[in-house]
């Protein structure tokens, strides 16, 4: 199941010390996303992605987060994370794209297996143009700007909301659907990225992380 073009993905995902975590909440906020017009759903985990498949029928992206001090990638690392999300229903598999250090298969070899494999879309998380060629070269089906800010070569966007010049950047040169996905916080920026001619725009914290959106409005009216 592929992602339409023009869709609204909205990531539902909740770190342990968030309030919201656990796959019952998850999959009441993909059920919510999806009623309000979402046409596909980002999820981590196997637990999250199960609960959500079991209630909707949009296509999922899913990814594995495997946090490890000794590498920087956490993103589906390898193929055993990847192999898990896709037997738990996901549509598509998230990957980090990036050449950083990794406990897992180097890019090509992940994106090739996940696509002879087990027959899954990968949607390549990448933070520069150089990744997006290369991850598209590897047999990529979506180039994403998610990790654009997160990295050490790209830390210094992070500050300025999202990076719409890689996003015209990507969508310029590669033939591969391009999502634009990072800080996009408000309406506006996403109909920018649309204009910009993004595929699709992946949306997160602004719609799904009430502790977050709360912290903006306090922050707003402090003295």
């Amino acid at each position: 199941m592929l992602i339409p073009n023009g869709a609204l993905v909205v990531s539902c995902q909740a770190r342990a010390d968030n309030p919201l975590h656990g796959s019952i909440h998850m999959s009441a906020m993909a059920q919510a996303a999806e009623a309000g017009g979402a046409r596909g759903i980002r999820a981590n985990g196997e637990a999250d992605v199960a609960a959500i498949r079991a209630v909707t029928g949009l296509p999922i992206i899913g990814i594995s987060k495997v946090w490890d001090e000794s590498f920087p990638v956490y993103i589906t690392p390898g193929f055993a994370q990847a192999e898990q999300i896709a037997k738990a229903g996901a549509d598509i598999v998230g990957i980090d794209a990036t050449p950083r250090p990794r406990n897992g298969d180097p890019v090509e070899r992940l994106i090739g297996r996940i696509r002879t494999e087990l027959g899954r879309e990968v949607f390549a998380d990448i933070s520069t143009l150089e990744e997006g060629r290369a991850a598209q070269a590897a047999g990529a089906t979506y180039v994403a700007t998610t990790l654009a800010g997160y990295t050490e070569e790209t830390a210094a966007r992070k500050g300025s909301g999202p990076d719409l010049e890689l996003l015209s950047a990507l969508v310029a040169e590669l033939s591969a659907p391009v999502v634009a996905e990072g800080r996009f916080d408000t309406p506006d920026l996403v109909a920018e990225a649309f204009r910009r001619g993004a595929h699709a725009v992946v949306v997160g914290t602004a719609i799904t992380n009430p502790r977050e959106i709360t912290r903006r409005f306090v922050q707003a009216i402090k003295p």
